[in-house]
């Protein structure tokens, strides 16, 4: 059997850990084999994939699953949802609707799979992604692409976005008023996507999405119907649909206070099961 790179046994290991103290003793596996998940690329990997997907619609063209199923695909095509996220992203422009847009590098957009059973929506940007243009590539994205491969995904089956899309000053949690001037880009953004489930990372997450002022210990542990009754262009939309939307910790939060781990994979555990994604035993 060959031995395994120093650096690969390094990455595994701290991997395995992150399993432990979440408390998870089982492994998932996608069938027919998977490469190693995101979170395990090189950096190099890692900074060509982010170079490649620079832009407004934040790579959504190279994130996109070629494993989709045909009849997904073919939804996806009829509605053009390339072209729905582009329009999104036109229209939010270089914005400056609100005071974030002061001393911001990037407008982080979204990035992820069109055609996504999953999306996760966080709080908003850091100085990682405020300097890349992406969500969630500093230390909270790699505990988050931890969460994703323990679920047995890749970070690129999944979609991922903030409700603020310019970085707060000093990562400050983002004001009423500026959540809500952003909101409405979300929701055509979800609209686009049409996920089977969100994940509200964090309460910032869930209180806007869903509109309640509740503890993050009354928020979770439960499935709310979210509905969606606006298209991607952010009109009226006679075809609303709903969501199933769960709300646990967000991966900041999680790197301060590592014993809410084990509460987090109970709130995944419940997405997986929603979605179907089966345990399987090594």
């Amino acid at each position: 059997m060959r031995a395994l790179d120093p650096k690969l046994r390094e990455r595994l290991s701290a991997r395995l850990q992150y399993y432990r103290d979440m408390g998870i003793y089982d492994f998932y596996r996608r069938e027919g084999g998977a490469a190693l998940p995101a979170a395990e690329e090189t950096s190099e990997e890692m900074a060509r994939k982010r170079e490649s997907s620079r832009g407004s619609v934040a790579g959504a063209e190279v994130f996109a699953s070629a494993s989709a199923g045909v009849g997904v695909m073919e939804e996806a095509q009829a509605r053009n949802v390339l072209a729905e996220l582009q329009a999104i992203s036109e229209d939010i422009g270089e914005c400056t609707r609100c005071r974030l847009c002061k001393g911001r590098k990037n407008i982080v957009f979204g990035i992820g799979n069109m055609h996504a059973d999953l999306m996760f929506v966080g709080e908003g940007p850091g100085a990682d992604e405020d300097e890349q243009g992406l969500p969630f590539v500093g230390r909270a994205g790699q505990l988050l692409n931890n969460m994703i491969a323990a679920m047995g995904l890749r970070r690129e089956d999944v979609y991922i976005a903030n409700v603020v899309k310019c970085r707060p000053p000093g990562n400050r949690t983002p004001e009423r008023d500026e959540c809500e001037t952003c909101m409405p880009f979300l929701m055509r953004q979800i609209a686009a996507i049409r996920p089977k489930a969100l994940v509200a990372l964090g309460a910032t997450a869930a209180k806007n999405l869903l509109a309640i002022n509740a503890p993050m210990a009354e928020l979770r542990g439960r499935w709310y119907d979210f509905r969606v009754n606006v298209s991607s262009e952010g009109r009226p939309d006679t075809n609303a649909f709903t969501v199933k939307l769960a709300v646990t910790y967000h991966p900041a939060f999680l790197l301060r206070d590592p014993r809410q781990k084990k509460e987090t994979w109970k709130d995944l555990q419940m997405v997986m099961k929603f979605l179907g994604l089966k345990k399987n035993s090594t």
